[in-house]
């Protein structure tokens, strides 16, 4: 069987590329000319060089296929043009849905995010029943991915066997650009994180988040969403975890959200003056007001999706930042203190 795996040489795109090969399947991945490969090296893969902006390039990344994998996003807070988030997460996953049609592809794994449910709501956790608007959703990422996740549903609806995952907050090693997350493990490690806001994610390792998407194209039901997630932790929680993996000491100062938005404020100013990227993204200051907690007991319960500690795949991914010079040399840690940990 050949699986077309896209977003192979990011986070959790090589992760699931990994698990695919280990299983057995023959796994070709999509590549943008001149991306990076390094999270894929020593893996027997078939590269095939496309992008899902342009539809004529993914003509032959579809011969012979019998699944896709559709994980690749431009997963960004800040982007100098908005156009191009939209034109990666909403046009080019038009483009591949199109072409697996065209190619009859027995199933079609779409990555969405939790960010499409985990809106403020009174009472339970969201779930995949939980129904948002577009105008529910903060930022252009946030809001390209709902708009893709429509795509996807509406291919489902039209005949192609589409199931959509919805991963919450992965950690663990191989978070290479970093992702948001990954920035504040790293900027926590470098000591750059005086204070903390009052906020709080679902967090699960990577290496779970890849293994349901395998589960979810075995047992998933075609249109239907499965949220695959972990553990609910506020911020403080999850900087006390690394604290006491690395032996840093955690901020204790907690900083009013109206203190960080006026200082993301500042800075997006700062930052349009200098031409760069903004250190404080102020959409994802507005995200923090509400905590990105979600119910994700269906994945378990209909999949057998089975997360396991965060805390090791918190280990996992220090462990890693500490080995790819991610960390500053006067606060790299003793080896002792990030033994590596398997997976479980």
């Amino acid at each position: 069987m050949t699986t077309l795996v896209t977003g192979a040489t990011g986070f959790v795109g090589s992760h699931v590329a990994r698990q695919l090969v280990a299983s057995g399947d023959r796994v070709r991945v999509l590549i943008r000319r001149g991306s990076s490969a390094a999270l894929l090296d020593g893996l027997d893969v078939e590269f095939r060089e496309g992008d899902l902006r342009n539809s004529s390039s993914l003509v032959s990344a579809m011969e012979g296929l019998r699944r896709v994998f559709h994980v690749a996003a431009d997963y960004r807070l800040w982007a100098r043009d908005p156009r191009e988030i939209y034109e990666s997460n909403v046009t080019g996953t038009r483009n591949l849905l199109d072409a697996a049609q065209r190619a009859n592809v027995a199933r079609f794994v779409y990555t969405s995010t939790v960010a499409t449910i985990a809106v403020p709501r009174n009472g339970a956790l969201p779930n995949e029943e939980t129904q948002s608007e577009l105008g529910e959703m903060i930022g252009h990422y946030k809001r390209s991915k709902f708009l893709a996740e429509k795509e996807a549903m509406q291919a489902a609806a039209q005949g192609l066997p589409v199931v959509i995952v919805n991963p919450t907050t992965p950690v663990g090693p191989g978070d290479a650009k970093p992702t948001p997350t990954g920035r504040i493990i790293v900027d926590f490690l470098n000591g750059r994180m005086p204070a903390y806001v009052d906020t709080g994610l679902n967090v699960a390792a990577v290496e779970d988040v890849a293994a349901g998407h395998l589960l979810a194209a075995e047992k998933g039901i075609v249109g239907q969403r499965y949220i695959l997630g972990g553990r609910n932790m506020s911020l403080k929680e999850i900087l006390a975890s690394l604290s006491r993996i690395s032996g840093r000491r955690a901020p204790r100062v907690r900083l009013p959200h109206s203190v960080a938005l006026g200082a993301a404020y500042v800075d997006s100013c700062i930052s349009r003056v200098l031409d760069r990227e903004p250190r404080i993204p102020l959409d994802g200051v507005r995200m923090a007001r509400h905590a990105m907690f979600a119910d994700g007991s269906k994945a378990e319960r209909d999949l057998g999706y089975a997360p396991g500690p965060v805390d090791a795949a918190l280990e996992r991914a220090v462990h890693w930042y500490q080995d790819h010079g991610y960390i500053r040399p006067s606060r790299a840690l003793r080896t002792a203190q990030v033994a590596a940990p398997q997976p479980h």
